[in-house]
């Protein structure tokens, strides 16, 4: 990746006339099944690209109380984009078609207009869950049913897809937009795409220009996003692998419990064992294991940094830590 930013071709991204943010952004767009794309810093800012796209002010957005847009986004929809989040009910990051329709008001001047439901796949604070196919194609159809429109936090769509034996069009065909990263499990050091058609991009590149989101030369960074999207996504299964590896090894730990792992996240619980949490956490970075802790529940993610070695390291790390 760095040998493909330092040979970069670039322009000037605000006036559409850097090549290789071009050239990302085209195949962002074929990768998800969509016509277009716009490449932005983070996905924090494509998800409130995609808000204030789909949305005017005083609009409503369903979604789940604990996605990242309500949890880690700094509020970010009800401060620029003013829209009102009506939070559904939801088990590990997903809710029913049925919770979902229950929810959707009729026209009432009192009300917020209903205008868009966001799910996040996989969901994050869900432990890496992914979201059924079939469900996916049911709460859309419901949203679409009564005018709304559907937008797919999926950060980490391309672990869905592996995990689910499908190509990542056919996650998001039911969709109406999608951000998703090219860090994290892609590996690329910046940088997410957020696709849909044509006029809600256009909407949305607008928008970024307004939140400051115009880079220039990008393609320095564009170019390692290419590579992301060029030879990472197969090697994700590895991840999960890996993931599934740490779990086992993890619940052997007397007091300790693991959920089930779908992809690359694996969700611990350590309640049982006594141990403090930062007392946990400073153990594991003393034996070079970095790990995040709330409460008495960690999260830990593999990716491409993180082999088999790497896995069995961490085990012996948090043995030694609980003991």
């Amino acid at each position: 990746m760095r040998a493909a930013m330092a040979a970069a071709e670039v322009g000037d991204d605000v006036y559409g006339e850097d090549p290789s943010v071009n050239r990302l952004e085209e195949l962002a767009a074929e990768r998800v099944g969509m016509a277009a794309a716009v490449f932005v810093p983070s996905g924090t800012m494509g998800n409130c690209l995609a808000i204030m796209a789909h949305c005017e002010r005083g609009d409503e957005v369903f979604l789940d109380p604990r996605c990242h847009i309500m949890s880690s986004e700094a509020g970010g929809p009800a401060v620029i984009a003013s829209v009102w989040p009506n939070p559904l009910p939801v088990e590990k990051g997903q809710f029913t078609a049925a919770a979902f329709a229950a929810a959707i008001r009729g026209p009432n001047e009192h009300n917020p207009r209903p205008r868009l439901l966001s799910i996040e796949n996989t969901s994050n604070n869900g432990g890496g869950s992914v979201w059924p196919l079939q469900r996916i194609a049911e709460v859309s159809q419901v949203a679409h049913e009564h005018g709304l429109l559907v937008h797919m936090d999926g950060a980490r769509v391309f672990n869905a897809a592996v995990a689910l034996g499908v190509s990542v069009a056919e996650v998001c065909r039911p969709v109406d937009s999608v951000m998703f990263c090219v860090s994290k499990a892609l590996a690329a050091p910046v940088g997410s795409l957020l696709c849909g058609a044509k006029e809600f991009v256009a909407k949305a590149r607008r928008a970024r220009k307004m939140l400051g989101g115009g880079m220039r030369q990008a393609g320095i960074i564009a170019a390692a996003g290419i590579v992301a999207l060029e030879t990472m996504v197969d090697r994700l299964a590895e991840d999960h692998e890996n993931a599934h590896r740490l779990a086992a090894g993890l619940a052997d730990i007397r007091g300790v419990s693991v959920q089930p792992v779908e992809t690359n996240f694996v969700m611990v619980d350590f309640s049982a064992t006594g141990v403090a949490p930062r007392e946990l956490v400073a153990a594991a970075r003393a034996e070079d294991v970095l790990c995040s802790a709330g409460g008495t529940r960690m999260r830990l993610v593999t990716h491409k940094d993180v082999d088999r070695q790497g896995v069995e390291k961490a085990l012996r790390a948090f043995s030694s830590a609980f003991r």
